[in-house]
């Protein structure tokens, strides 16, 4: 009953189309029927595992390369309804649907094959929601197939970079200023996208099987995917690869080393910061789950692989999801707040002032989760940076230096370590008060020192003390100097004369 179906509906297929594909044939010489790129065996799916594993998959008849279904060019044709057939014949249609979607559609054009677009289109929506629904069992052989689809579609080469392409410099481009390649067929990739995200989660697909075809090649090829300059592919692709982190277990270490191997090449090559936010926050979920004690490996990353990502032109782009990571890192083990800590004043920028409030911003994350035990560590080296902010011509970095102090932890930690803190903050803050040029940071600058005051009135007059000393032997120096200028002049006038 099956088979008569099949063949009606391509006899039907056959006469209705014949004259358009002909039409085809005669104006597109690189193609033929209804089909562009996409055969079976130009995108095989990942049969292999690296690290010297190899896999295995079990085959049926009509599975394997002599079947006459599988080995010619899929041709976009309508197939009876999964639901209109028996459940005998569904696996065989499910597979034949699947196989057909492997096969590309110009959409260079809208008016090119408009009819296939939609054939491919409708037949997606279906494949989506027969594993979506209850009645949607998938067993090993049509999980092969489907994955091949999927592959055929998502695996392709990435179109260059804006300044790879027009050979402009990438440091002259602002990141956030350019404009996304949107991908022109994207009304098909969503929804294979959406047909692997579905796979991926559904509670009918054990992980002992879906490992054959979700192995370590295919999620490294997922992962190079991250370089699409198509936010909405890289949001698929955030979601489907944390669903695949979180349900296939025995692929966690790889992934985690995978990224970390991204963010080398990043940082020592590329310079291509297309998808390291979604992979950060990728990163920022996976770190979260972290027992406690952390391993040795995990400190080992964050200091090579995720701190250094601090030292990049486009930080901006992902900041926010950096600093999410390195936070998570300080709140499952605060003894790490001083290697963050020291981090950050390590890569801290010296001309890039925007980049400045943004690291000052973290820090307060960061200090908010830090234990005083660890804070003490790195209190002297940390408060000669932020006097240096406090006395910043740009005002937003001189003011966000000052909102450390509404933070009560922040407030509190420097409670305890005032005898060290108030010297090194101290002619800053009259700095700011008698010569800032932005009187938000002079009224900032005066609240700072009336709390220094209540907090400690015998040391903030003995700071003060300190501070006129200082200030009459530096006037004395000054004297010094123009005298010694000035009695240089006369010898040299003299000596002219």
């Amino acid at each position: 009953m099956f088979n008569k179906i099949i063949k009606l509906g391509q006899k039907k297929f056959n006469k209705s189309d014949q004259h358009h594909q002909d039409n085809n044939n005669n104006n597109n010489n690189t193609s033929t029927n209804t089909v562009v790129r996409g055969s079976r065996t130009t995108t095989p799916a990942p049969s292999s595992v690296s690290n010297g594993e190899s896999q295995t998959t079990a085959q049926s008849p009509s599975q394997t390369p002599n079947h006459p279904m599988f080995t010619t060019t899929p041709i976009l044709e309508v197939l009876p309804l999964l639901k209109d057939v028996s459940s005998s014949d569904r696996p065989l249609l499910f597979m034949k649907k699947a196989h057909m979607c492997s096969c590309h559609c110009d959409f260079s054009d809208t008016l090119i094959m408009p009819r296939e677009k939609e054939i491919k289109r409708q037949t997606l929506l279906e494949l989506v929601d027969f594993l979506h629904s209850s009645s949607g069992k998938v067993n090993e052989t049509m999980q092969s197939e489907l994955i091949r689809m999927v592959s055929a579609n998502i695996f392709r080469c990435l179109p260059p970079a804006h300044h790879e392409n027009t050979g402009a410099p990438p440091e002259g481009n602002d990141p956030e200023e350019e404009e996304p390649y949107l991908e022109p067929w994207w009304p098909h990739l969503q929804l294979v996208y959406e047909l692997l995200l579905r796979y991926v989660v559904s509670s009918e697909i054990e992980p002992k099987t879906a490992k054959k075809f979700i192995n370590h090649t295919f999620v490294s090829r997922l992962l190079d995917l991250f370089d699409s300059e198509d936010p909405r592919e890289r949001e698929y692709l955030k979601t489907v690869l944390h669903r695949i982190y979180g349900k296939f277990i025995f692929h966690r270490p790889f992934i985690r080393c995978s990224i970390y191997n991204i963010f080398y090449k990043f940082l020592y090559e590329t310079e291509r910061c297309i998808g390291i936010g979604e992979l950060l926050e990728i990163l920022g979920s996976v770190i979260n789950g972290f027992t406690v004690p952390m391993r040795e490996e995990h400190r080992l990353y964050l200091v090579k692989a995720i701190l250094p990502l601090h030292k990049s032109k486009g930080i901006s782009i992902y900041h926010q999801q950096l600093a999410y990571c390195v936070t998570q890192f300080v709140e499952k083990d605060y003894k790490l707040a001083d290697t963050v800590i020291r981090g950050l004043l390590k890569f801290w920028p010296l001309t890039n002032c925007q980049k400045e409030v943004l690291f000052l911003g973290e820090l307060e994350e960061v200090l908010d989760a830090t234990e005083p035990s660890e804070f003490q560590q790195c209190v002297v080296p940390l408060f000669t940076q932020i006097g240096k902010c406090l006395n910043s011509a740009h005002f937003q970095v001189a003011e966000r230096a000052l909102f450390l102090w509404n933070n009560e932890h922040i407030v509190g930690l420097i409670a305890q370590n005032k005898d060290v803190i108030f010297p090194i903050i101290f002619e800053a803050l009259e700095r700011n008060m008698k010569g800032h040029w932005n009187q938000a940071v002079h009224g900032l600058s005066e609240n700072v020192r009336r709390m220094f005051l209540e907090m400690d009135t015998e040391l903030f007059e003995e700071c003060e003390k300190q501070y006129l000393e200082n200030e009459a032997k530096a006037c004395e120096l000054l004297e010094q100097r123009e005298l010694t200028w000035k009695r240089l002049e006369e010898a040299a006038s003299l000596a002219a004369n």
